[in-house]
């Protein structure tokens, strides 16, 4: 007689767990393999469809499944599988909000680490184009354009429309897609007296929080929007907490790894942690501006280096910069003596800070300001990294954004903002109505009135 079949849950009840991914082995990039994983995991995701409205990777593979000749994952082409990966920007939001199937669930789907390992197979085998290096290459790319003559002429060359069909031809970079300026006056310039800034601040401690904070100003707080960083350093200054900009910090990874290139995240790593950790055991708390590279010090490196005790270290002491405040507020340490009410916000929390699992912070600290109402709107933006500038990509990213975009028009706020200082201008390009967006580091400085 045969055994009984143990039932298949539904759905997880439990909370969604991550497995470390295994980059390092050779099984990781074993083509067949990942093949035969990617067919499973869409057989699975075919039958449930819950992420359709998510991102263009999941109607780009049921529009396969369902123009193929069985109307099942069976009869897609394998090679058409990349067309689905080229879609997925690694935002999490599946992994995190929709997808009923993740572990500890039997079957195990984890399809942003899937998408990803699909991507690095891609790298190994076949690299990357110029474009794509050269965009993810924000270390270079930033240093290059930080020479002041440079700066001058790459800000004016992006502003030229002419110059700008010209680069969309030659690279690949879309014309109408907003590239950020290059700041002429970079953020380690900014922080050249800091140490005097610092002095008479003496840091108090918190439940949580060391009350002694390490600025890791990120590529873009670095060489595009260094405002982020004095911003910050202003605010958390008037909080009484003393800021530090982390010296000779690289970039974070996250672009690399969206493109699959896990060997130079490896490096990165290397350069960045044995320096943050060292700060770690000086007492310094870490804050970054920029969800995605909080996400990768939280999340993405602690995956791919479990056993590494630096990376496990700077992970436990890494913070949104809206999520160390209202640690300080649950202490009574926060300054809420705010100058100025900034009457009603639209604001978009990005998908790299929706999935860190730490709440609507932002809006929290913004909503102790008088008179100010936050209306938050939890849709993706579409910026995604690069894929919002890329020529194949750029339209649909504006598709994916259009929720967000209407439903700014539709508030008619004083003050539009996300915590994603790319998303905020792809954000500006898709409302179109001149009014500029903002950040919420600028806003909270804004009322505070300094």
């Amino acid at each position: 007689m045969a055994e009984p079949r143990t039932p298949v849950r539904e759905g997880n009840l439990e909370a969604p767990t991550r497995h470390a991914i295994d980059w390092q082995t050779a099984e990781y990039y074993d083509e067949s393999s990942v093949s035969k994983e990617l067919e499973r995991v869409f057989d699975i995701c075919h039958g449930c469809r819950r992420c359709v409205s998510l991102c263009n990777a999941f109607p780009t593979l049921f529009d396969l499944v369902d123009e193929s000749s069985t109307m099942e994952v069976d009869g897609v082409d394998k090679a058409d599988y990349a067309k689905v990966v080229d879609q997925c920007y690694l935002c999490d939001l599946c992994y995190m909000t929709k997808c009923p199937y993740v572990p500890p669930h039997e079957w195990n789907v984890d399809f942003p680490h899937l998408m990803l390992r699909a991507k690095a197979v891609k790298f190994k085998t076949k690299g990357a184009s110029f474009r794509d290096r050269f965009l993810t290459s924000t270390d270079l790319t930033g240093k290059l354009a930080g020479i002041p003559v440079v700066t001058e002429s790459v800000n004016a060359v992006n502003r030229l429309k002419p110059a700008r069909r010209v680069m969309e031809k030659v690279i690949g970079i879309h014309a109408d897609a907003v590239l950020p300026p290059f700041a002429s006056n970079p953020l380690k310039r900014r922080f050249k007296h800091q140490a005097t800034t610092n002095a008479p601040l003496i840091p108090q401690p918190g439940a949580s929080t060391t009350g002694k904070v390490l600025l890791f100003g990120t590529c873009y707080g670095h060489n595009q929007m260094p405002e982020l960083g004095d911003d910050l350093a202003a605010i958390y200054r008037h909080n009484g907490l003393p800021v530090t900009l982390a010296d000779d910090s690289r970039c974070c990874g996250m672009p690399k790894m969206e493109l699959g290139d896990l060997d130079s995240v490896n490096t990165l790593k290397q350069h960045n942690l044995p320096r943050l950790a060292a700060y770690v055991d000086e007492g310094y708390d870490i804050v970054a501006p920029v969800p995605s590279c909080v996400l990768m010090f939280k999340q993405e490196l602690r995956l791919m280096f479990p056993e590494d005790a630096d990376v496990q270290k700077v992970a436990a002491r890494i913070f949104d910069p809206f999520e160390y405040l209202i640690a300080r507020h649950r202490d009574g340490l926060l300054n809420t003596d705010f100058k100025q009410s900034l009457g009603k916000i639209a604001y978009h929390p990005p998908c790299h800070l929706r999935v860190q699992n730490i709440g609507l912070k932002t809006r929290d600290v913004l909503q102790l300001i008088p008179e100010t109402e936050v209306v938050a709107i939890e849709r993706c933006a579409g910026h995604n990294g690069t894929y919002g500038v890329k020529v194949e990509t750029h339209p649909m990213s504006m598709k994916i954004g259009g929720p967000v975009f209407n439903r700014v028009r539709e508030i008619e706020p004083a003050h539009y903002a996300s915590d994603c200082p790319i998303a905020c201008k792809h954000i500006e390009n898709g409302v179109g109505n001149g009014q500029a967006s903002e950040h919420p580091l600028q806003l909270l400085r804004l009322a505070y009135g300094i």
